[in-house]
C-alpha cells in the first residue's frame, strides 16, 4: 500500500471558521482542495445578504478568495470549481458574480475553471450558494 501524502491544513481568519470537522482548505499532492464556502462574515460567523443571492455570492467568492490567499494562490491557479444553488432560478445572477473572480478574462485569456452547477434540496444555515474550488499550488 502506497504511504499517505503528505498534507496541510490551511487556516485563516479572514475566511469563516469551519461549521465542522472539516478545514477551510488542504495542500496536498501539488493541490489545493478549498472547502466549500457559503455567506458567512469571518468576523461574526453569521449568515450576510439577508436571502438576497447577489449578496450572499459575493460574500462567498470573498471567503474562497481569503482561503486562496491564505495558501499563497489567486483565482488564477483554480483549475476545477463546484457551484451548489438552493435554486437553479438563481443561476445567471450567480454566474455574472462568479464570472468577476474566475471568467477567462480575470484567469487567463480563453481560461476558467472547470466547473459543475447544481442545485441541491438544502445547503447548511439555509444559504443560497455555496462554491468549493481545487487549485494548483505554485
Amino acid at each position: 500500500m502506497p504511504p499517505a501524502p503528505s498534507t496541510e491544513a490551511v487556516i485563516t481568519a479572514a475566511a469563516p471558521a469551519p461549521v465542522g470537522p472539516y478545514n477551510q482548505a488542504v495542500k496536498a499532492g501539488g493541490l489545493l482542495f478549498c472547502s466549500g464556502q457559503i455567506a458567512l462574515d469571518p468576523a461574526t460567523s453569521e449568515m450576510v445578504g439577508g436571502g438576497d443571492v447577489e449578496a450572499e455570492t459575493r460574500q462567498v467568492l470573498a471567503n474562497l478568495v481569503a482561503v486562496l490567499e491564505a495558501a499563497g494562490c489567486t483565482a488564477r491557479q483554480v483549475v476545477r470549481t463546484t457551484v451548489f444553488l438552493a435554486d437553479l432560478a438563481d443561476f445567471a445572477k450567480v454566474n455574472a458574480l462568479y464570472a468577476e473572480v474566475f471568467g477567462p478574462g480575470v484567469c487567463g485569456e480563453g481560461v476558467s475553471p472547470a466547473r459543475a452547477c447544481v442545485q441541491v434540496a438544502a445547503l447548511p444555515k439555509a444559504a443560497r450558494v455555496e462554491i468549493d474550488c481545487i487549485a494548483v499550488l505554485g
